[in-house]
Parts: structure tokens; sequence; C-alpha cells
């Protein structure tokens, strides 16, 4: 399930990454220079980092690797979440495991609560396992219904500057 992912990892040449907590509290450390080793992850250490990840409003994000210039997690949803956008940040989502629901662009609707928000004129589509989505930089996103549950490696990265 996760040999895919452990190669893009190892080509991509990523750090090793701090965990959420020290994430939170301190900027993220810059990317490797040119001509650094790839860090390698395998499929048992990638589960049992999500398997030990706190749950938070139907969501656990498992760091990767995280630096000043991307953010490498897996995420996994076992219930929606309210639409959100990121300033400046482009988004790869690979589905490794489950479906559901994704609305992407069109406009945030905030609701009462962060989790309420939803997106008007949007683009709708089912995903699962072996799908990807691209989500541009301040484009609104949205995983509207989950089909049991949904695991997907998340690859965020600075836009490049216009």
């Amino acid at each position: 399930m996760f040999r895919i992912l452990a190669a893009a990892i190892v080509t991509m040449g990523m750090a090793a990454a701090p965990s959420a907590a020290q994430d939170a509290a301190r900027p993220a450390p810059p990317a490797p220079p040119a001509g650094s080793p790839a860090t390698y992850k395998s499929e048992k250490e990638l589960l049992d980092v999500l398997a030990k990840a706190t749950a938070t409003g139907g969501m656990k994000v498992s760091a990767v690797s995280v630096t000043d210039q991307y953010r490498i997690n897996i995420v996994h949803r076992d219930q929606p979440a309210g639409a959100i956008a990121h300033a400046g940040n482009t988004e790869l989502h690979y589905i490794i495991a489950g479906a559901g629901t994704v609305v992407t662009g069109g406009t945030i609707v905030r609701g009462a609560t962060a989790a309420a928000a939803t997106i008007d004129n949007g683009v709708t589509r089912h995903v699962a396992k072996g799908d990807v989505v691209i989500v541009p930089a301040n484009s609104p996103h949205w995983y509207k219904e989950i089909e049991g549950e949904i695991t997907y490696l998340e690859v965020r990265w600075l836009a490049p500057a216009k």
C-alpha cells in the first residue's frame, strides 16, 4: 500500500520530520541542501506513526517531513471537515485507502463553526484509493463526505512567486 509513498519520499529527498507538537512550537527547519541523502520511511513506520497520532475533529495527522518549503503528512479522516484554503500553498492528496467526496474551487461559505464551512460553486468529485487531487494555492477544498474512512498522503509546498 505504501510502496509508492515510500518511493516518492525517497525520490523527493525529504528530511526527517519533527513531531506535531514540535512543529507547532517552532518554525519549520529549512529544506535540506541539494545533494542531501533522502529520508526513507517504511510502510510499517508510517502506519505506526499514524496509529499513535491524536484524533482531532475526526482527523488524524501524522507528519512525515516538515520544512520551511514543504510539509508532508499522512492524513486519516473518519468524518467530513469544514472547507479550507491555504494561502500560498499548493497541495497534492494521494488517496492511500478509503473513499469520499471532495469539493474544490468555488467560494468558501463560513458556517457558525470552522467545521461548518462549505463551498459554493465548487467542483465535486468522488475520490478513492489511487486517486490524486491537486489543489492550487489559495483554492478552497473540502472533504464533504467520507465513506467510512479515508487516508491520504498530503504534500503541501510553497507556490512559486509570480
